[in-house]
């Protein structure tokens, strides 16, 4: 039977998303280290390079520069090959931006979220929703996940 646990964070943006973890350890640039058309990490210093982010719930320490990834973000997320959402342990003001931006051009939400995001494996469900006070709530629904979460 499955369990369910649940994080709370901060929104950079609000949404809701479900997806398949994706997570690295080192920030991720946009710019330069993913193909909007195509959603693969490219970026070949990056321990990612050659996965696809698309419709993944992308989970890092934060993005990485430069000013020009929001462009990339806003334009992956236009053409569906964005992260489903992505969790961030620090606010980055530069993927909020391209969020933004990809909410107001195109009426296309992806959910940022700062939280903890220590113990989150790849590969299991997650869900991120809003809870009654407005903030983040992700939630852990792969059983697997759930039991790495709770630990930490």
């Amino acid at each position: 039977m499955s369990k369910l646990i649940e994080r709370a964070g901060s929104f950079q943006l609000i949404g809701a998303a479900e997806g398949h973890s994706l997570v690295f350890s080192q920030p991720l640039s946009f710019w330069g280290g993913i193909d909007a058309e195509t959603g693969d990490i490219t970026d070949h210093s990056h321990p990612g390079l050659g996965q696809n982010v698309a419709g993944k719930i992308l989970v890092m320490p934060s993005g990485r520069g430069s000013s020009s990834s929001s462009s990339v973000l806003a334009e992956a997320i236009r053409r569906g090959t964005a992260p489903a959402g992505i969790l961030l342990e620090r606010p980055d003001p530069i993927l909020a931006v391209g969020a933004i931006v990809a909410e107001f051009l195109y009426g296309i939400s992806m959910p940022l979220v700062v939280c903890d995001i220590a113990g989150i494996a790849s590969g299991g469900r997650i869900a991120i929703g809003a809870g009654e006070d407005g903030g983040a709530i992700v939630s852990f629904v792969d059983a697997a996940v759930a039991e790495k979460a709770a630990v930490q």
